[in-house]
């Protein structure tokens, strides 16, 4: 696997504050240039912490943040980050738990903090939101396309959603093999002859140990998946992770899921890649439009 930096590589020196202090004081260094959250630490130990969710949620309650201190508006338990904790697991935990920071925390002692922006700087799929529940009732599982002028027999593919419309919630799967002849022609086709990806002998040097395949023909398999989905499907922008190498020869598998209808026949979808290990190699996200099929197809 490749080694994504820890999170001491990018995280940043934490703002912090005692138990005691106004929350209007805190709130005023939210709004500085550059700060996302203040720590608060109460005897050398990280005790709460808050961001401008927390500094939202006084408004919505309609409290005084000069009635108030530190203590009374911090979110706790905090979650922290150990320094040799990676930017993925960190990012990951970020999402899960729908929150903007982590401190990082050495031994107990506060060394700095992880925001949600830093960590999207290097992982553009952090900022991406919870798919929203929707009615599956009038779903359908596809395994074969209608037309197969240009498939091939050891490519596979699933659709679960609407036969006939792009919802909320329609996942859709592609995979197939990367093997030996695919990873020349693509090197041929786009002009990246790296020979980390074309010559054993340079790439057993590497730290890789062999030849891998090219990570712009492994995320190429989410367009694959998404040429599956109904309609005829166009690409309008795609940020993508690369998280791992995969070897020639792997069989690679593309799902997508669409999370968001964002108007005019337009979609946001994760978009993640995994490796015959069901190891995940891609992760990010792609917004594509929908038009109809043309009547002469």
């Amino acid at each position: 696997m490749l080694r994504p930096p820890a999170v001491t590589e990018l995280m940043e020196d934490a703002e912090t504050a005692p138990p005691d202090e106004s929350a209007l004081a805190v709130a005023r260094r939210l709004d500085e240039p550059g700060v996302e959250a203040v720590v608060v630490v109460d005897a050398g130990e990280v005790v709460g912490i808050v961001t401008e969710a927390d500094v939202v949620a006084l408004v919505v309650e309609d409290r005084n943040p000069g009635e108030l201190t530190a203590a009374d508006v911090l979110s706790s338990p905090v979650h922290t980050a150990a320094p040799d904790e990676s930017v993925v697991d960190a990012a990951e935990r970020l999402r899960t738990h729908g929150i903007e920071a982590l401190p990082v925390v050495d031994g107990g002692e506060l060394r700095g903090v992880v925001t949600t922006t830093r960590c999207s700087q290097y992982l553009p799929h952090v900022r991406r939101a919870a798919p929203e529940a929707g009615d599956d009732g009038d779903r359908v599982r596809e395994t074969e396309r209608a037309d197969t002028a240009y498939e091939r027999a050891d490519w596979s593919f699933e659709y679960v959603g609407h036969p006939d419309s792009i919802e909320v919630g329609d996942v859709v799967r592609f995979s197939k093999p990367l093997d030996e002849a695919e990873v020349e022609a693509f090197a041929d086709a786009s002009g990246d002859t790296n020979r980390l990806h074309l010559d054993d002998e340079y790439a057993r040097g590497t730290r890789f140990g062999r030849r891998i395949v090219h990570g712009t023909l492994v995320a190429g398999v989410v367009s694959a998946a998404l040429a599956r989905l109904p309609g005829l499907v166009v690409y309008l922008s795609q940020e993508v992770s690369y998280l791992g190498p995969v070897d020639i020869g792997d069989r690679v598998t593309a799902a997508c899921e669409v999370v968001e209808a964002v108007g005019e026949d337009r979609y946001r979808l994760t978009t993640t890649v995994t490796d015959g290990d069901d190891e995940t190699v891609v992760d990010g996200e792609a917004v594509v439009l929908a038009d109809p099929i043309p009547e002469t197809a």
